[in-house]
């Protein structure tokens, strides 16, 4: 999803895109291995293509396994007389998609798939609230707020920290970071190159990890529900399932950022020239990158008393025993809380609100007009998401109704079951082919759109291994990697940033920045989800660690 966004900024706006052309031409060729990364990832598809594709290979090998009577066995449970149970072995067939009843089913659903795709909706809702509030600039302002109250010693940790909570808004953690952290360095004598790295670091590589449930949570649970579904249709995801992990998460990184910029990174330009990366002196346009508007601190003033309101009433409204929001969604059938299946909801008004308030309050929004209109381009700036969606959608569709998916989920489990690979195994190989795929695919929603179908089921089939445990190893493997492709679209909006302060900077140069950080951060998160699995804790809110089927 990052990924869509960062094409939308650079129409938007149109001097990062010039400026960086020439500069990637300058450094392609001193790239190396990241040069012919790049080069083919070029040359990949669409996302939206891969999903086509995708789509019609499902369509064309349903009919053939329709016609080959090609099948999987699977057990279930079924109740016998006297109240007991009893396993029985069924079997699952092909069913064709491409003539008689199976075409008339593909052509049929094509917008039904589509309307029901579970990302689709919960997605566009929260980011209709999160729209609001980055729009109306109450996001960019607090952010900027929180970096230029951080004492002088805690800078990295603050920026690293601060970069991984910009994930709850869209492209703001990467537009208003960037250059007040290196303002902020060069201000205390340090390299503006550190300050940049540390931000970025915790923006991108730090993109999955949150204090607080984000956009992102909902989109994975979405894709997580259709890829379990194959499976085991009553099967759901929670957006909350892998709160925990990441509030851990974000604090382990946090701490490993700080580590790896003081003892390897800021080590190489603490002594250095300042055209080479190292301390220079403020200009005129750092010193107005590190002040706060009237406006924004009466803005920010009263958009936290409307969060604070909305926090006391939401607390209201669950804990109190027979409030709106507390006990069980569907009692005794649903695991879910209320509070936890109206989590989609909440977010857009927890953004909403404040947002608006602090829009009116800085003289951003004069009118319900401005609101709607705050909205409406948040939505045109979701367009590639949509679009996406539906391709994504009846490629899923397709997996599931041909019964490909869970004929394929419960074949590779049973060669799961019979090599015995350890979880703990699967998980880090699941995160190191997804840290691979994210240095030629960068959507974070298209490449999961691929692997949850596939591995969900899979897991969940052969291991015991929950949904929520594959969605929070994809989350891992998903980050880490972002700050080293060259194909994370929000490259080239660093790289104009840091062109600034190194002007013969490329590319490689870049990359070389953050690479140290790349290599730690997939070692230890992974180490802290395997730790995780051992001790058999919840990833959180209705995330467990294993499977069990649906009664």
């Amino acid at each position: 999803m990052e990924a869509d966004k960062g094409r939308l900024f650079a129409h938007s706006h149109p001097q990062f895109e010039m400026s960086t052309d020439s500069s990637v031409a300058a450094a392609g060729k001193k790239s190396g291995w990241l040069d012919r990364i790049e080069r083919v990832g070029n040359r990949l598809p669409h996302p939206m293509s891969l999903f086509v594709i995708g789509a019609v290979v499902v369509l064309v090998l349903s009919q053939i396994a329709d016609w080959g009577n090609w099948s999987a066995e699977k057990t279930v449970l079924q109740e016998a007389p006297g109240g007991t149970t009893a396993k029985q072995v069924v079997e699952v067939t092909a069913t064709g998609l491409l003539v008689g009843d199976g075409a008339f089913w593909t052509i049929e659903n094509l917008v039904k798939n589509f309307t029901g795709f579970a990302p689709l909706g919960v997605v566009l809702v929260g980011m209709l609230g999160i729209g609001v509030a980055e729009r109306s600039g109450a996001i960019g302002a607090l952010l900027k707020v929180g970096m230029l109250l951080t004492p002088a010693r805690l800078l990295t940790p603050s920026m690293i920290f601060i970069g991984i909570l910009s994930s709850m808004a869209l492209d703001a953690g990467y537009v208003v970071l960037p250059p007040i952290a290196a303002a902020l360095y060069k201000s205390v004598g340090r390299s503006p190159l550190v300050g940049l790295a540390a931000a970025f670091v915790g923006v991108s590589a730090g993109f999955s990890a949150n204090l607080f449930i984000t956009g992102l949570d909902p989109m994975l649970a979405g894709l997580s529900s259709e890829g379990a579904q194959i499976l085991d249709s009553g099967r759901s995801v929670a957006a909350t399932a892998n709160w925990w992990f990441m509030i851990v998460s974000t604090i382990v990184l946090t701490l490993v950022g700080w580590a790896v910029t003081a003892w390897i990174v800021e080590p190489r330009y603490a002594n250095s020239d300042a055209a080479l990366g190292g301390p220079s002196p403020l200009t005129e346009e750092d010193l107005q990158a590190r002040t706060i508007s009237p406006g924004e601190k009466r803005g920010l003033k009263v958009a936290a008393v409307v969060l604070i309101v909305f926090l006391i009433l939401i607390l209201r409204l669950v804990l109190p025993e027979g409030a709106p929001l507390s006990g069980k969604a569907h009692a005794p059938y649903d695991d879910f809380d209320r509070w936890v299946k109206a989590i989609v909801p909440l977010l857009f008004f927890c953004f909403l609100l404040p947002g608006i308030a602090y829009g009116i309050a800085a003289g951003r929004i004069r009118s319900d007009h401005d609101v709607a209109r705050m909205m409406g381009k948040t939505m045109a700036d979701m367009g590639p998401y949509i679009v996406l969606a539906f391709f994504a959608a009846q490629f899923v569709a397709f997996f599931k109704e041909s019964n490909l998916g869970e004929m394929m989920a419960l074949s590779g489990g049973q060669l799961l079951a019979a090599v015995s690979m350890p979880a703990w195994l699967l998980i880090v190989g699941f995160i190191v082919l997804v840290m691979f795929a994210n240095l030629f695919i960068g959507s974070a929603s298209a490449k999961y759109g691929f692997f949850g179908p596939v591995f969900v089921p899979m897991f969940m089939q052969g291991a015991n291994i929950s949904p929520e445990l594959t969605q929070a190893a994809y989350r891992v493997g998903d980050s880490c990697s972002n700050i080293i492709t060259p194909l994370n679209p929000y490259m080239v909006i660093i790289l104009v940033f840091m062109q600034k302060y190194m002007p013969r900077g490329g590319i490689g140069t870049l990359i070389a920045l953050m690479l140290p950080y790349a290599l730690v951060f997939a070692v230890v998160w992974t180490a802290l989800l395997v730790l995780w699995m051992m001790t058999g804790l919840e990833l959180g809110p209705q995330g467990p660690l294993e499977y069990t089927s649906t009664p």
